[in-house]
């Protein structure tokens, strides 16, 4: 049913007093994606870079690939907004990174935040009966200001289409959110674009449901963690079990493949390998880690998560992310254990650490302490398989020989780490980090992997 707010709220004055501004994009899975910041995103909407806007995340390439309908009407859009890790993921695979999330759930508060300065209006259509003007009346209480030109539900609302165009039109409204959910309102809007009056048209999924309260979003800390997506698959396992679980997955390959495809070398193949099996590592670990960072919290003050300065491929520096295993002290007293170092060389190692919390001996004792390195091969800093990543300390006292380690990626496993570890002295390690630069290869690389599981599982070296 159509839901009329009063009219101070539905006067519209429209505001594109702007130039044109551009999008700058970038091509993931053959998509133009919009690869900027949220704020320069907002202000070229807002000044007619774009009418139709939808939302491009790892379930919207699946039924993509599965969709021809939706498929063209992705093609025909206007502008495609990145929607979670996994587009970011597919993004890196082909060469780079995006610049930003843009996910509609924190986009489109912030969109309409700019519009009510400028003094336009939105209507919401979509949802459950009730739900759309719920969402309305929590958006004009959070901005001030904003311009509500209408509400109507996606049920008997949308039932006869005409009609719902004709009450959009007639309200005036400069945007309007369609709330229908993909593939169903990608189509809805390529259908209608034509028809409607409205400056701006995005297709925005759950976000009414999320406004009005009828889903809870995952706490701050899992969305800055980036597994809200686990975090939905708790509230609603059954529904959403095939699409996360499986569909993130298959996503992954498929993304994998299309990186394959646009430049096959062993070099792409190495980092599509890196991506595909580390971004499956996040998806499948996620609430391991989550169980992880609070053990670590419980036992010691300070910080979950460890970030340290490294030196990465070329000498360039890099910040690598560990579980924190450690007193947060633990800098400041390692001049003061120093001589008690179990190995020759450079790298200070001890068994006997006294800076090691319990939790922390037990994280290292199952090298769980490093899992967050997943991170740091997705952003491209590392790969699963190379030499151990260095301190830059460490890099200024090298020997001649031992710089070639340099012209790799550093890894989270290696010769080094499936050999013994720990046990392993400067000279030697360097000496098979080395020969792995000269001989990496894929297949190498999958034989180092193999090997990894059985050295955790012996837990050599480890401490």
């Amino acid at each position: 049913m159509q839901h009329q707010l009063p009219t101070h709220f539905r006067n519209a004055v429209p505001a594109f007093d702007k130039p044109h501004y551009e999008l700058p994009t970038r091509n993931v899975l053959g998509l133009p994606v919009v690869d900027t910041t949220s704020e320069q995103a907002v202000e070229a909407l807002l000044s007619g870079a774009a009418r139709s806007v939808y939302f491009l995340n790892a379930h919207c390439a699946n039924l993509r690939a599965k969709d021809r309908e939706y498929a063209s009407a992705l093609a025909r859009a206007d502008a495609i907004l990145p929607d979670g890790i996994g587009v970011e993921l597919a993004a890196r695979m082909s060469g780079g990174g995006l610049t930003e999330n843009l996910n509609g759930t924190d986009f489109t508060p912030a969109l309409l935040h700019a519009a009510s300065r400028r003094g336009m209006s939105v209507f919401l259509f979509g949802a459950r009966p009730g739900t759309a003007e719920q969402a309305a009346n929590k958006l004009a209480t959070q901005i001030p200001g904003l311009r509500i030109a209408g509400t109507l539900d996606g049920y008997a609302g949308a039932a006869d289409e005409q009609n719902a165009i004709d009450v959009i039109n007639a309200s005036g409204a400069d945007i309007v959110l369609v709330a229908m959910g993909v593939p169903l309102q990608e189509m809805w809007i390529d259908r209608n674009l034509p028809d409607l009056n409205a400056r701006l048209v995005l297709g925005v999924g759950a976000l009414f449901d999320f406004l009005a309260g009828n889903v809870v979003r995952a706490p701050e800390w899992v969305r800055k963690a980036k597994s809200e997506w686990v975090w939905r698959l708790m509230q609603e396992p059954r529904r959403l079990a095939k699409r996360y679980l499986i569909g993130n997955g298959t996503f992954l390959a498929r993304a994998a493949v299309h990186a394959v495809q646009e430049k096959s070398n062993g070099a792409v193949a190495k980092r599509a390998m890196d991506f595909v099996l580390s971004g499956a590592l996040v998806l499948m670990l996620a609430p391991i880690l989550l169980f992880v960072a609070a053990l670590i919290r419980l036992e010691s003050k300070g910080p979950a998560m460890f970030r340290q300065e490294r030196v990465g491929r070329n000498g360039e520096t890099f910040t690598i992310f560990k579980f924190r295993t450690m007193h947060t002290d633990a800098e400041e007293r390692l001049a003061a254990i120093r001589a008690q170092s179990d190995r020759d060389g450079i790298c200070f190692k001890a068994r006997h650490d006294p800076r090691v919390t319990r939790v922390g001996r037990w994280l290292r004792r199952y090298s769980v302490d490093e899992l967050p390195q997943i991170l740091n091969v997705l952003k491209g800093d590392m790969s699963l398989v190379g030499p151990r990543p260095a301190l830059p300390r460490e890099v200024a006292a090298y020997p001649g020989v031992a710089m070639e380690r340099l012209d790799a990626r550093p890894g989270i496993t290696g010769l080094w780490q499936v050999s013994g570890r720990a046990d392993i002295g400067f000279d030697k390690m360097v000496d098979m980090d080395v020969a792995y630069v000269r001989s990496r290869s894929v297949l190498l690389d999958v034989m180092l992997l193999a090997l990894t599981a059985r050295a955790v599982i012996s837990g050599r070296g480890a401490y």
